[in-house]
């Protein structure tokens, strides 16, 4: 039984104006097409639904039973089409980024600030979680997409780049350092390094950096967060290897270096393979993408 939506419509059209010609007229269709759409609809269904006679239609049993499901399915249809219009526009979507703690706060609120002035349909969540719980999230449908610096061994999930990171000195602003527009590796050689613990990939980066400058790295203070580690060099008990970002939660009494040679990073967006992009969170990946080239400038100021 193959029935369309279009007969649907005709035999509707037909019971909701009583006879053939206005229904035709409503439509925009000529009177013998209209006739047609009914008696094919009939012949589908095995069951007459309209009793004709020389002035008016009625309904038979059949046609007021199937009236009914006819229009909720139409009905039906319609929400269904206008809600995936609205999705397509950006007039109303959900959705749901993880990213590490730091870079939730100091990338994304300014960035969904952005968006929701133009799209204020739009809602955001967000996942404060380490990069290990980011990628499966990713992975599952937990969220649909992460913000980060993740291993590109990582299986099963898309990336785009969404800006480029290196690895600064965070020092006081008495520091010995601070006449200094640019420091290298081996003039860390004997200070009081304040790192982040060794489950952090940028504690990696730090390590390889050391290696390269053949100095040894002896740290003062290891800890799990890039706040505790700025108080710390506040404080005046070291310097700190950190990634650009951490600027964005530093202050007047730090002073932010760059690193020579380079040591870089791109943070990037993650997704499950294979699946679509929403229009949502495509619009929400290039508002991104300005903002952080505004927070993560190729060249860092001293």
């Amino acid at each position: 039984m193959a029935v369309s939506l279009r007969q649907m419509e005709a035999f509707l059209a037909v019971a909701a104006q009583g006879t053939f010609t206005k229904a035709a007229e409503v439509l925009h269709v000529a009177q013998p097409a209209l006739s047609q759409l009914v008696r094919d609809l009939e012949e589908a269904l095995g069951v007459r639904l309209l009793d004709r006679t020389t002035r008016r239609v009625e309904l038979t049993e059949a046609g007021r039973e199937f009236r009914g499901a006819a229009s909720k399915i139409l009905d039906d249809l319609g929400v269904a089409i206008e809600n995936a219009g609205q999705l397509a526009d950006r007039k109303r979507g959900r959705i749901v980024i993880a990213a590490p703690p730091l870079l939730a706060a100091v990338m994304l609120p300014p960035a969904i600030g952005e968006l929701q002035k133009t799209y204020p349909g739009l809602k955001v969540v967000i996942m404060d979680a380490r990069n290990e719980v980011i990628v499966e999230a990713v992975r599952n449908g937990q969220v649909d997409c992460g913000i980060g610096t993740f291993s590109a061994l990582e299986g099963n999930i898309d990336r785009s780049a969404i800006a480029r990171d290196q690895l600064m000195v965070f020092c006081p602003r008495d520091s010995q350092f601070a006449g200094s527009q640019n420091m290298s590796w081996a003039q860390l050689a004997g200070q009081p390094l304040i790192t982040l613990t060794r489950d952090s990939g940028i504690r990696l980066l730090v390590e390889i950096g050391f290696e390269n400058a053949q100095i040894e790295m002896k740290p003062a203070y290891e800890v799990t967060q890039i706040t505790t580690a700025l108080a710390l060099v506040r404080a005046g008990l070291g310097v700190a290897v950190l990634p650009t970002y951490a600027r964005a939660v530093s202050d007047k009494a730090i002073l932010a270096k760059r690193l020579e040679p380079s040591i870089s990073r791109d943070i990037v967006m993650i997704r499950p393979s294979g699946r679509s992009m929403s229009p949502a969170l495509a619009t929400f990946e290039a508002v991104l993408r300005r903002y952080a080239k505004r927070l993560l400038p190729e060249e860092p100021e001293a």
